[in-house]
């Protein structure tokens, strides 16, 4: 099988060592990807601090170029890039295509946001002294990148910081690793100047620890689990290190009586299906209010069963394998677990009968509040179904968890959608829209799904310092 290197201070290096990725839809091994211990981790963020001072000195414009060029570069290889994504990740190839175009999409935004990384002059209250506000970049970033959106979840946080002016150490997920070395490909194609872009694989504990307490890191990007999160919160205390953390979400979805049902049913099935179920904003908790809740789970139902489950790369499929055999597990877990205390099982439940990590599309209803899916993040093509009869129950259910990542809500009433933005516990809210990520609007979450915001002005401000000059004239 091939070995992939990795991208060290402009060069790939192959090592000694290396580990299998596996394709979750046949549960074999089609490549290897070299990994590096906690001492050539060291290097490359030493090599990182080196290119610093001269990448922060190009002008936001002549950053913003390479970056367009990465992007065009990934475009051009647009269909090799989904197709790996596909193998290591699952995902249909379709959905893979998706991400390589919203990696591009991040891109090119960003190369053009980091022109508009805007200080301010402030009004003087003391006569002789003028203030001044100023933008700079905050230094060596470290970037944990997750596996369930390989290649743009990590590009989320890569385009900003490099625009911004830091240089990025780059750590993808051990699953998914590949998709990441194709975007240092281009990068290398590019002429990017080496040290301003790294990809290290390895130990993730050893790697951590050395994003924690390597001084020159000033700031470590995470996508995972909250668990986690928290320890990198931990690690981070001793030498209070600057975090941004996407974390896990429990998100709740509210349908009202008033809503257009169709658009309901469909919004609902993207924001629960997209991915196998396998994203942090992924619907895990839906209340459908009384007056409505025999049609919409008929149609939902309807719908589900339909869904096309198989490898990525058959024809038409919309369910592609779970990462893994611990995420089949998990499913089937929480199903059981559902059914138990009460719930009714209308369609799939089970584990399909084929080599790989499938779970069939899966629709519970009558869900107790006690189940693990209304408690736990499912992560998996499992729609749990439940109703809420007024519009503060609705709120209360929504809002009645330790996460507040994403929510939404579909209703016609346009008083009501305004206070269901200001009252539900959410970072993102989408509004008869299933879909509501866009590249120039900030996500993140409230509560424990994070700390800070990605992609929009608020992506670019995180990997920035703001000072205050106060001029004596």
């Amino acid at each position: 099988m091939k070995t992939y290197p990795l991208y060290l201070n402009g060069e790939f290096v192959w090592t000694s060592k290396s580990l299998p990725v596996t394709n979750p839809a046949t549960n074999e091994a089609f490549v290897n990807y070299s990994v590096v211990d906690r001492v050539r981790v060291a290097q490359a963020v030493k090599d990182a601090q080196a290119a610093f001072d001269s990448w922060r000195k190009l002008t936001a414009k002549a950053r913003g170029e390479f970056l367009h060029k990465i992007a065009n570069e990934l475009e051009k290889r647009r269909d090799e890039i989904a197709r790996t994504i596909t193998m290591e990740n699952g995902k249909p190839l379709a959905q893979s295509v998706g991400e390589v175009g919203m990696t591009v999409d991040h891109l090119h935004w960003f190369a053009e946001e980091g022109r508009r990384a805007y200080g301010r002059m402030i009004p003087h209250q003391t006569d002789g002294k003028r203030n001044m506000v100023i933008k700079t970049p905050i230094g060596v970033v470290a970037a944990i990148a997750p596996w369930n959106f390989p290649l743009v979840l990590a590009i989320r946080k890569v385009a900003p910081a490099l625009a911004a002016g830091c240089t990025v150490i780059l750590k993808p997920a051990s699953a998914t690793p590949i998709s990441c070395m194709l975007f240092a490909e281009a990068c290398q194609a590019v002429g990017l100047p080496k040290g301003v872009f790294q990809v290290v694989a390895g130990k993730a504990s050893e790697i951590a620890a050395e994003f924690l307490e390597n001084p020159l890191v000033r700031k470590i990007t995470f996508t995972g689990s909250t668990e986690v999160g928290k320890s990198l919160v931990a690690g981070a205390a001793a030498s209070l290190k600057p975090l941004s953390l996407e974390l896990g979400g429990l998100n709740p979805v509210l349908v009202f009586d008033d809503a257009d049902l169709d658009k309901a049913v469909e919004g609902t099935m993207m924001a629960k299906f997209r991915n196998t179920g396998q994203s942090c904003i992924a619907a895990n908790r839906i209340y459908v209010q009384s007056g409505i809740y025999d049609k919409f789970t008929k149609a939902f139902v309807e719908k589900a069963k339909a869904l096309k489950t198989g490898d990525g790369f058959e024809q038409g499929v919309e369910i592609g394998a779970m990462i893994d055999e611990n995420a089949v597990k998990k499913a089937a877990e929480h199903v059981e677990d559902a059914v138990k205390r009460g719930a009714k099982l209308l369609c799939g439940g089970k584990r399909l009968d084929r080599k790989g990590y499938f779970f069939e599309p899966t629709v519970l209803t009558d869900v107790p509040a006690d189940s693990l899916c209304m408690g736990e993040e499912t992560f998996a093509p499992v729609a749990a179904i439940t109703k809420f009869e007024t519009e503060q129950e609705g709120i209360d259910k929504a809002n009645a968890s330790q996460f507040g990542l994403s929510a939404y809500v579909f209703t016609r009433d346009l008083s009501r959608t305004f206070r269901l933005a200001e009252n539900i516990e959410a970072g993102m809210i989408g509004v008869n829209d299933g879909l509501p990520t866009t590249t120039n609007a900030p996500f993140g979450g409230v509560k424990q799904s994070g700390w800070g915001r990605e992609l929009g002005s608020e992506g670019l401000d995180a990997f920035l310092e703001t000072k205050h000059i106060s001029i004596a004239v």
